[in-house]
C-alpha cells in the first residue's frame, strides 16, 4: 500500500480533488469538522445528521455514493465523537471503523481530510502513525505458507490531506510509520513462521539480508566462536539440539565515532519444548513464537535501515533451539556463564535467562550507554499483566528512572503499552543455590521478578532495561500469531533519542 502526503491549499481544495473516497468526520452534536463542512455545498453532509444516518460518536460511519458536489466518487463520514478536542481512543476507534467499511468497497484510492492535529495532547505525527498503525493491523495476513491466499485489501493509495504548513513535518512523520510498520511485519512474519523453517540459521540468514540491504555491518559466530568466547550458559541450552547455535551480531554505526552505543539483545530461541523439563503438549506448537524478542530486533533493524537513524545501534541475537535429547541440560546441572558466575540449572524451560546472560555479558565489550533486552520470558508476566501491558523491569536510581521514563513515554505515543515491574535486592534471595553462585529459578512467587532479578546479575557496568513480552509478542485462539510488539515502543524511542 502507498501512504503519501497531499498539500492543502487555495488552489487545491477538497471539492476538486479527484479520487475514490475522501474520508472525513462529523462529531458527535452534529456538528462538522472543517473538512467536511468544505465538502457540504448542498448540504449532503448536514442533511445525513440532521436525518440520523449518522449520529457522530466515535466508531460510527456512513458511505455517501456519488455526491455531485465533489471530484470524489464516495464521501466516505466517521463519527469523531465530543468537541472540541477528540480524544485518543475515540480517534483509533474512528480510523478503524473506517478500514473496516472501506474494506468492504472497491476504493483504490483514498484521501485522508481529518483534523489530524486536533486529537486531545497529540500532533499530526502521533496521528499519521496511528492511522498506519490501524491499517497495519487490520490488513496485515499471516497465509505466505497458504496454498490459498485470503483476499487483499483493494485500497492501493491513502494519500493524507495537510495543510502547506505542515507538510514537512507531516512527510517526516509518514517515513517514520512506514519504517516502524514496516519492521512490524518483518518480525510478524519471523514470528509466524513454523519451527522447521525459522531456524537459527534461517535468523542468521535474515540479518544478512538487511546487513546487505542497509549497509550493516554483521558477525555471525557458531558453535566453535560461540565456545572460545567461553558461553558455557548459552551453549548448555543449544546442546540439547541438532541445530547449530548462532550468536548474531548487526551494527547500525551512524552516529558520532566515539558516541557510546545502543545495545538491543534479543532472545532466539526458535522453538521452546522446554528441554528435560518438558512442556505440556497443549499448546505447544506457539513456542515457535518464543523467538519473538529476536524477531523484534531484526524489525527495529528493518526500520532503523529505513530511517537511517544517526546513531550507533548494535543488535544481539543468541539463537538456539531448546530440545530434550541425551545431550540436553538436566534439573541440578551447573554450567559457569561467559561472565564466569556459575549457575544451577532447577529447571531446563527456564532458558531463555540461560542465553540472554550470556549475550548481556558480550555487550559490555561495546561500552554500551543503555542495553535493553527483549524476551519472552516468563508465564509469569502474563499472569501479572495479562496480553496488554509489557512488563518493563529497571533498577532503581536516576540514570534507570530516566530509561524507564524515556520507555513509558514512548510506549504510551506508540500504543504499545508498558507497566514497570520491580527489581529489589529482597527478590535475589530467591534464587539463592547451595551448589552454585544461583539458581535459574526462584520459585513461583514473583516469577517475572525473580527472572528479571537473574538478568540483572549480568548487566552491573551499564545502564540497562528489560521488556518480558511473554504477554504481549503474540496472540492465541481465532487470532493467534506474532503481534509485531514491542517494535512501536523501541522504534519510537529510538526516534525520540534524535529529537
Amino acid at each position: 500500500m502507498d501512504f503519501s502526503i497531499k498539500s492543502a491549499d487555495s488552489k487545491n481544495s477538497l471539492a476538486t480533488i479527484k479520487t475514490d473516497c475522501i474520508l472525513v468526520g462529523v462529531y458527535e452534536d452534529k456538528k462538522l469538522t472543517s473538512e467536511a463542512a468544505e465538502l457540504d455545498n448542498q448540504g449532503i453532509i448536514s442533511n445525513a445528521l440532521k436525518n440520523g444516518d449518522i449520529d457522530g460518536k466515535p466508531g460510527s460511519s456512513l458511505l455517501l455514493r456519488e455526491p455531485a458536489t465533489t471530484g470524489s466518487r464516495r464521501i466516505l463520514l466517521v463519527g469523531l465523537g465530543k468537541k472540541p478536542e477528540i480524544s485518543e481512543k475515540d480517534f483509533r476507534q474512528s480510523i478503524d471503523a473506517a478500514i473496516k467499511s472501506l474494506s468492504q468497497t472497491t476504493v483504490a484510492h483514498l484521501l485522508i481530510a481529518l483534523p489530524l492535529n486536533n486529537v486531545s495532547g497529540r500532533d499530526v505525527s502521533w496521528s499519521i502513525y496511528s492511522v498506519l498503525s490501524a491499517f497495519h493491523a487490520l490488513l496485515y495476513r499471516s497465509d505466505a505458507l497458504k496454498s490459498q491466499k485470503g483476499p487483499s485489501s483493494k485500497i492501493q493509495k491513502v494519500a493524507f490531506c495537510i495543510p502547506s504548513s505542515e507538510v514537512t513535518n507531516a512527510k517526516k512523520a509518514l517515513a517514520q510509520a512506514k519504517a516502524i510498520t514496516d519492521g512490524m511485519s518483518l518480525t510478524q512474519d519471523l514470528g509466524n513462521l513454523p519451527a522447521n523453517i525459522c531456524t537459527p540459521t534461517y535468523l542468521a540468514k535474515q540479518a544478512r539480508n538487511l546487513a546487505r540491504k542497509y549497509k550493516f555491518d554483521i558477525e555471525v559466530l557458531d558453535k566453535k566462536q560461540i565456545e572460545a568466547l567461553k558461553m558455557g550458559s548459552f551453549l548448555s541450552v543449544a546442546k540439547g539440539s541438532d541445530e547449530p547455535p548462532k550468536f548474531i551480531v548487526l551494527k547500525h554505526m551512524n552516529g558520532k565515532s566515539k558516541e557510546a552505543p545502543v545495545v538491543l539483545v534479543g532472545k532466539g530461541i526458535t522453538f521452546d519444548s522446554g528441554g528435560i523439563s518438558l512442556k505440556p503438549g497443549a499448546s505447544m506448537d506457539e513456542m515457535k513464537f518464543d523467538m519473538c524478542g529476536a524477531a523484534s530486533v531484526l524489525g527495529i533493524f528493518k526500520a532503523i535501515g529505513e530511517l537511517n537513524l544517526k546513531q550507533n545501534i548494535i543488535g544481539i541475537i543468541p539463537a538456539c533451539e531448546n530440545m530434550p535429547s541425551g545431550r540436553a541440560n538436566k534439573p541440578g546441572d551447573i554450567v559457569t556463564s561467559m561472565s564466569g558466575q556459575t549457575i544451577e540449572i532447577l529447571n531446563t524451560d527456564a532458558e531463555g535467562r540461560l542465553i540472554l546472560c550470556d549475550a548481556l555479558t558480550y555487550a559490555e565489550k561495546f561500552h554500551p550507554e543503555t542495553v535493553i533486552d527483549i524476551a519472552t520470558l516468563t508465564g509469569s508476566c502474563i499472569v501479572a499483566l495479562g496480553h496488554y501491558n509489557s512488563g518493563l523491569f529497571t533498577r532503581l536510581d536516576e540514570a534507570h528512572d530516566k530509561l524507564a521514563n524515556d520507555l513509558i513515554a514512548a510506549a504510551k505515543s506508540s500504543n504499545d503499552p508498558v507497566w514497570r515491574m520491580p527489581i529489589e535486592d529482597a527478590y535475589q534471595e530467591q534464587l539463592k543455590s547451595n551448589f552454585a553462585d544461583m539458581a535459574n529459578i526462584g520459585g513461583q512467587p514473583a516469577g517475572c521478578v525473580t527472572a528479571a532479578c537473574f538478568l540483572e546479575r549480568f548487566t552491573k557496568k551499564y545502564t540497562w532495561a528489560h521488556l518480558d513480552i511473554a504477554g504481549t509478542a503474540w496472540k492465541s485462539g481465532t487470532a493467534k500469531g506474532a503481534t509485531g510488539r514491542p517494535v512501536p515502543l523501541l522504534c519510537t524511542w529510538l526516534i525520540n533519542r534524535e529529537k
